[in-house]
Order: structure tokens, then sequence, then C-alpha cells
């Protein structure tokens, strides 16, 4: 979920340290400021002149200095809006969980359009990116920090898969196991791991040795990560307007016959973005497998497909014939616009690293965000809509904006005018967002209260106390 990790290596303190140990004032701002919090602190400098350069007991002195300068350091270099912002996130996204069967407002879109719960994962994404800013700002080898990556990358994609994969069965269903012809290889886990693998092999490798000074110079820094972004952009869109995309069919199992029921859809166009022929669900089909694409489709709840839009519902009588077709919401082709918002945060985790001053910060932030939210509604009014599903590329600029705007707030009330006591709960979640996703929002905790019962496994726990059917 983006866990942010300790910004300092252990070759770079050395490195410091040595300089401090010379009489050198070291190159990194955090000597003399805190870069996450821009707080000013004692300088290496300070240290040796309040300690004495000539003789023998100042450099038992810094020595002495050093630890507890570290120590600092440490308290300090956590940004507490980060973890308040991921916490308000995942609390949203349980509510939107929990309270969207009941109000479907609050539930996804079920195809055009922008609600509540289709800001949770570009938040994510969003915060992924600031915090990747963060870890790798300082590298001592680019290797190591490469293969860990790729761990960290590897242990979320197969958590995902585990969570979301069909190997749960589900609140009312105390059996476990998939059928790996059927498992699904998509999912949120899946979809976050990909984008921080990308990312952060970005912020690792695609990062120039040039100087801050100006918003232009900070541009010129990155700018093969802003090269890649564009080709991101470019083959996400080409695809999308311009694949072909053919009929095809799908089957589904029938409760009277062992013989599955199979059902045709017309295509045969260019460019389409409705819910049968589009080219991110045709990319998913051809490469992954209908069949292992997430059954329970969004456009589903389209008024073309249930009679209780925009909550599932039966059938109407003139439905047409894709309603019933499985459709990822992670998939692969989307899943490259999802990148893209990790690269965003990136953008904003740098300004975070180069820039000392709130007011800086928060200056380039909005001129960002509100960019980005005015180029999205445009989009969207020029004929590129909001979709969560698509994750069109207008989704994309207006719900980054979105993420950067609420992102400022935050960090204007924790950390720049320290209201740290109405959001510790909040900050607490954000510290363990990962556990609250696996225990609450995959239903892990659910499921576990399940498996004690009284003789019968419908007397359970969660039927004690109202919560089970």
């Amino acid at each position: 979920m983006g866990i942010y990790e300790p910004i300092r290596g252990h070759d770079d303190a050395e490195e410091q340290d040595e300089k401090i140990k010379r009489g050198v004032k070291p190159s990194s701002v955090q000597d003399e400021d805190d870069v996450e919090m821009a707080v000013r602190g004692r300088s290496g400098t300070a240290i040796l002149i309040a300690g004495g350069v000539g003789g023998g007991g100042g450099l038992n002195k810094i020595e002495e200095e050093i630890p507890k300068q570290k120590q600092q350091q440490q308290k300090q270099q956590r940004l507490v809006s980060l973890d308040v912002f991921r916490g308000i996130t995942v609390a949203l996204m349980i509510i939107v969980d929990d309270a969207g069967g009941v109000l479907p407002a609050l539930n996804h879109s079920p195809w055009n359009g922008l609600t509540l719960a289709d800001f949770v994962m570009p938040f994510f994404l969003f915060i992924v990116g600031i915090s990747l800013a963060l870890t790798y700002k300082r590298l001592s080898c680019r290797v190591t920090a490469t293969r860990k990556a790729i761990l960290r990358a590897l242990k979320l994609l197969i958590l995902g898969l585990l969570l979301q994969g069909g190997f749960l069965h589900g609140l009312k269903d105390l059996t476990y196991g998939v059928d790996i012809e059927h498992m699904r290889w998509m999912g949120i886990l899946q979809r976050i791991a990909v984008a921080y693998l990308l990312a952060a092999l970005c912020e690792i490798w695609l990062k120039g040795d040039d100087d801050v000074y100006l918003g232009s110079s900070l541009l010129r820094k990155y700018r093969f990560q802003w090269a890649l972004a564009l080709m991101l952009t470019t083959l996400y869109l080409s695809l999308l307007y311009g694949l072909y995309v053919p009929d095809w069919e799908y089957q589904i199992p029938t409760e009277n016959s062992s013989t599955p029921k199979l059902f045709s859809v017309k295509c045969g166009v260019h460019g389409d973005t409705g819910p049968a022929c589009n080219a991110v669900g045709m990319i998913d089909r051809k490469i992954l497998g209908i069949q292992h694409l997430y059954k329970r489709a969004s456009y589903a709840r389209t008024p073309q497909c249930s009679i209780n839009s925009p909550d599932y519902g039966p059938l109407p009588s003139d439905a047409p014939t894709w309603c019933q077709a499985p459709f990822d919401p992670e998939g692969l082709l989307s899943s490259v616009m999802a990148i893209l918002t990790c690269l965003v945060g990136l953008h904003y985790g740098h300004i975070i690293v180069h820039y000392k001053d709130h007011r800086d910060r928060i200056l380039h932030w909005m001129v960002t965000s509100s960019c980005l939210v005015v180029f999205g509604v445009a989009l969207d009014f020029c004929g590129m809509h909001f979709n969560k599903v698509l994750y069109t590329f207008s989704y994309m600029c207006f719900t980054a904006g979105a993420a950067g705007i609420l992102f400022v707030g935050i960090y204007i009330l924790v950390d720049v005018c320290r209201y740290r006591r109405p959001t510790a709960v909040m900050e607490w979640m954000g510290m363990h967002a990962l556990i609250i996703f696996i225990l609450a929002a995959c239903n892990v905790l659910p499921v576990l209260l399940q498996g004690f019962y009284w003789r019968r496994p419908q007397n359970n726990i969660l039927r004690l106390i109202g919560i089970g059917a």
C-alpha cells in the first residue's frame, strides 16, 4: 500500500559522518534542514565549533553527538501528512466497500462518471509515488535497490493473488482453494505492485545529476521520467483508440445443464470506449484469457444490464449479450495509466526532496494539481469521459489532481500547523495500511472469525454480533 520506508541508507550515513569528522559541511540538505519536514536543524559545522576543532576532545565530542543527531533525524524523517493521507484512503476504501451495497451511490461508477469509491485506487497510487521519491532520494547502490524493489513487488503480487485470485470464497463460504484454470490474475495489490515496480525503477535509474534551483531545473533533472510518462500516455491512447476490436464470444455455466451457454458479442470497430467493444477488454481477453478476468463486471450495474441500476439486479428483457461477460477493472492496458498516476506522485515527492520551504512546496503542488484538474475536466467535456474501469487519461488527470489538492490540505494541517491529535487515528491507520487492507478490506478477519462456531457453521461469532447472515 505504498509503505513509507526510512530514507537514509547505512552507506549514506557513514559518508555524512566522515564529512563531519573532516570538518566539511555535508552536501545533504538534511544536516541543515529536515528535507521532509522543512525544519531547521543543527549543522555539522556548528557541532565542530561547539566541540573545538583543534583538540582531540573535539573529535570525541563529535562522535558522541552523531548518534544523538541520527536519533533526532529518524524521529523527524517520517512525513506525518503522508501517513494521514494513506489512513484516510484506507478508511475511505472500507467505507465504500461496506456501504456500497447499501448505498449504490457510494459504489464504483458502473461505467462513465465518478463516485467517491473511484478515488481510492488513484489515491493509493499517488501515495506510492510520493513514498518512492523519499525512499530513493539518495542511493548507495542502484543494483541493490533494484533487487529490493523487485522483491517487494513480487511479495505484493503474490499477496494479491492469494487475497483476490479466488482462493478465499467469501463471507458465507468457509471453504477455500481456487482452480488455477479460473484464477484471477489481476487485482488491486497486483496493480499496485506493477506501478510500484515501474516507478521504483524510474526513480533508481532515470534520474539526472542536475542541481535543482528553479522549477525548470526540477523538470530537467527528471526529464527521462517525464519522457517515459509521455511514452506511456501515447501508448495507452494509441491502443485505446487505434486497435481494431473484432467480434468475440464467451460462455457462462447454466444451472440446469452441464453445457455452458454461449454468447456472441458483435463489435468490428475502432476506438470504441463502451462496455462491449473497447480495446482494454480485448487485450485482457487475448493475453490473460477471459476465464481469468473478474466475474462481476461493473457494467453489469448499468441501466442496460440491471433493472436496479446503479446496483446489481435482474437483467432487463432487452439486455445486450455482453452484460454477463467478465471484465477486469484492474486490467493490463488500464494499468498503464495507473503507472502514470504513480509517476505524478513521484513528482510531488521530488518537490519535497528539493524544496525546503513550506510555501515553495505548497505553491508547486497547487499549480500542478490545478492544471491536472482543469485539464481532466476539459478532456471529459470534450468527450474523453471519466472512466475508472478503463482508467482514461481524463480520469487519471482529474483524480491525480484531486489527490494533490487533498494532500496539500493535509500537509498544511498536520505538518505546517502541527494539528496532530485530530488525525492520530488516521495516522495510525496509515502506518498499518497493508495489514488493515488484508484484515478488513479483503474480509480476511471476518472469514477467520466465521471459522469459530457452535455445532453448526451458522452459529458463528459474526452471526452472534449481527454481522453474518
